[in-house]
């Protein structure tokens, strides 16, 4: 008698989000089968998150069909860019930093004064030495006074000891402080970096407390969308070296997603090709991310990721970013030139799918007389999910009264600001993400190629027009037209090239005639043949890189493969991430036979070298075992390594200069196990 075959288990599944600059991509991978079984893309509704990434989920779970329900979600995690435009971009909340023990010199190295006008520093009596021993006990009625000051005027607070990494008890001190007289949020130095650099991490608490506010409005806005959608797991957010942690752990250290968005591509693109070894190429709307995996690992900067000009204390992958993607602005340069980015505009093309009365708009733009105006095909109009009358109270009289005139519809620019004043106006309120502007990008080229089809054709071909008539002041032809579509497209295949050349390269590369020739699509000078091509393939990723990133491959002859499900990579890699920490102890010799571990928790002497490795190999493990736990891990396992340095001609640890031990902790998310 054949036996009965057992009922199958209910598929279950991991969810995995990414909110890019144009477009929130959301991935369902089912866990049993490990593969994508629906992905789907929304609108980025930068007035309300919530808003494009409950869109983003709902599309990508009806592809799943009538049977699945909210309780076969087991994991919901999230990619963002946010705290990295914010940084960039200079946005945060207001912030008071303390310094506990610094002196007027690391004061000034920490670069606070010159990356943040105005904001509150001030100098407290306390800290630790190398030894972690107390130099003077902490200053509590300074500390009193101080917030008294503070308190007003900022939203949250950093705290930042010297040698608080060998002992930490003054910036423990503080908060519970801080948190008892203002119940703001406190960022201390000491866990966001191991290093010993006081006024770096200083910095890095800093621009941590900035941001606090704008991670916790993405989680804020996901929980939203998931409980619309009846979905109850766990929530995760992608950090910026490609590991996943909760995203309540992540809502006090908002500095660690900076770079969230490349790494959870580059986990993606690695999940998705097979490959272990690849040029990672990931074009969005408004950048183009690039990194490289060697052997299955990704490159990541042990220094700290560099945003803005200031270098974080944050571990994240290396990868540089540039500001060119299918919704850059497209602008006539000196002598006919065309330049692509790095700001990005909303393409003509998407503005008439979503405003049909747009192309009423481009008519008039064509038919008006003066023709030559280079204000012509551009418009102004709210973020996506905004609503009209929520100006800030910030904002000048000026800026105040041109936001009342923009709404949600696309305006001419030309009406709405048609002098130069009115024009800065635009700028900064763009600036301050208060509105958008739209106009001609590589995505409105690429539709008038019949490269892209997915919003409106005739809109990007009279914006084509337009800016074809302004650089040749007539009317041009639709040859012509399509001639200049084809020089948006080629220049922007031309920087893609050379971005990826240098990633190869390893550097940036001087302007050079042979690597123009190659990047440009000549392939020769005079008659002589060029050809520079990188070692390793290059795996592209993101929505637009069909239309570009083919002719990249043959101008470059190299490989470029385009994985199953490229467009949502990044969401991908958001789902399929693992949670990791590593945790350094050190143990410090000083030749006479006394051996000190130093660590966050104090710091403690042996008379033996081998017991103070052995203690702070067990410290170091066990912290990194509760700290992925706390994130969300389930089952990790620990990879323990020790590098020792020794006396000359020692024999056996009794001669220990020095041992770092580092403990890296690693785990599948608890609800994906």
């Amino acid at each position: 008698m054949p036996t009965p075959n057992p009922i199958a288990p209910a598929p279950t599944y991991l969810v995995g989000v990414d909110t890019g600059g144009t477009y929130t991509d959301a991935a369902i991978i089912e866990t049993q089968g490990h593969r994508v079984v629906a992905r789907a893309k929304a609108i980025t509704t930068k007035g309300d998150l919530a808003i494009g990434v409950s869109e983003a989920i709902t599309r990508a779970l009806a592809q799943l069909g009538a049977g699945w329900r909210a309780q076969d979600i087991r994991l919901v995690s999230v990619s963002t860019t946010l705290a990295t435009n914010a940084v960039v971009e200079g946005h945060g909340s207001a912030v008071g930093v303390l310094l506990i023990g610094f002196d007027a010199a690391m004061v000034a190295r920490t670069g606070i004064a010159n990356a943040f006008a105005g904001m509150p520093v001030e100098v407290i009596a306390g800290g630790h030495d190398h030894n972690g021993d107390a130099l003077v006990e902490l200053d509590q009625v300074a500390l009193e006074s101080a917030l008294q000051r503070m308190a007003p005027k900022v939203d949250a607070f950093a705290v930042a000891s010297t040698f608080a990494v060998r002992n930490a008890a003054h910036e423990h001190a503080a908060r519970a402080l801080i948190v008892a007289r203002t119940g703001k949020p406190v960022t201390l130095s000491c866990e966001l970096s191991s290093a010993l650099d006081a006024p770096r991490r200083a910095l890095t608490a800093a621009l941590n407390a900035r941001l606090i506010s704008r991670v916790s409005t993405l989680i804020e806005a996901v929980n939203r969308a998931m409980a619309q959608l009846h979905i109850d797991c766990p929530l995760m957010i992608v950090k910026g070296d490609g590991t996943l942690a909760l995203a309540e752990s992540v809502a006090t250290r908002p500095i660690e997603t900076v770079l969230s968005g490349p790494a959870a591509s580059l986990v993606g693109a690695q999940w998705l090709s097979g490959l272990d070894s690849f040029i990672l190429s990931d074009m969005g709307g408004t950048t183009t991310d690039l990194g490289v995996l060697i052997d299955g690992r990704p490159k990541v900067s042990e220094n700290g990721a560099e945003l803005g000009g200031w270098r974080t204390m944050v571990r994240a992958i290396d990868v540089r970013t540039i500001g060119l993607g299918g919704d850059s602005e497209v602008a006539l340069l000196a002598g006919g030139r065309i330049g692509i980015g790095p700001q990005r505009i909303v393409p003509v093309a998407l503005l008439g799918a979503r405003h049909p009365e747009l192309l009423a708009l481009l008519e008039a733009d064509l038919a008006d007389i003066d023709g030559g105006s280079s204000l012509h095909g551009r418009f102004v109009l709210l973020p996506f999910g905004s609503r009209a009358g929520l100006a800030q109270s910030e904002l000048s009289d000026r800026e105040r009264e041109l936001l009342a005139k923009v709404s949600e519809r696309p305006q001419p620019l030309r009406r709405l600001a048609p002098s130069l004043a009115a024009q800065r106006t635009i700028a900064s309120l763009k600036r301050k993400g208060l509105l958008q502007l739209g106009g001609l990008t590589p995505s409105d080229a690429a539709h008038v190629l019949g490269l892209q089809n997915n919003w409106s054709g005739e809109a990007a071909r009279m914006a084509t027009q337009l800016a074809c008539r302004l650089r040749e002041m007539q009317f041009p032809t639709p040859e012509r037209t399509e001639a200049f579509a084809r020089e948006v497209w080629s220049e922007t295949v031309r920087l893609s090239a050379r971005a990826v050349l240098e990633t190869a390269f390893g550097e940036p590369l001087r302007e050079s005639r042979l690597v123009d020739a190659v990047c440009s699509g000549a392939g020769a000078i005079g008659l002589a043949q060029v050809r520079i091509a990188p070692a390793i393939a290059v795996v592209a990723v993101g929505g637009p890189v069909r239309v570009y990133y083919a002719e990249v491959g043959r101008r470059l002859g190299c490989d470029v493969v385009f994985p199953e499900h490229f467009e949502v990579a990044n969401a991908v890699g958001a789902a399929t991430g693992v949670v990791a920490k590593a945790v350094t102890v050190r143990v410090d010799g000083d030749g006479s036979g006394l051996f000190l571990m130093h660590s966050t928790v104090g710091t403690r002497q042996f008379s033996d070298a081998a017991a103070a490795i052995a203690a702070a190999s067990d410290l170091a493990r066990q912290s990194a075992l509760d700290a992925v736990r706390a994130m969300g891990a389930a089952d990790p396992q620990v990879k323990l390594s020790v590098r020792k340095q020794m006396l000359p001609n020692a024999r056996g640890d009794a001669g220990l200069l020095e041992a770092v031990v580092v403990a890296e902790a690693i785990g599948r998310p608890n609800a994906a196990a």
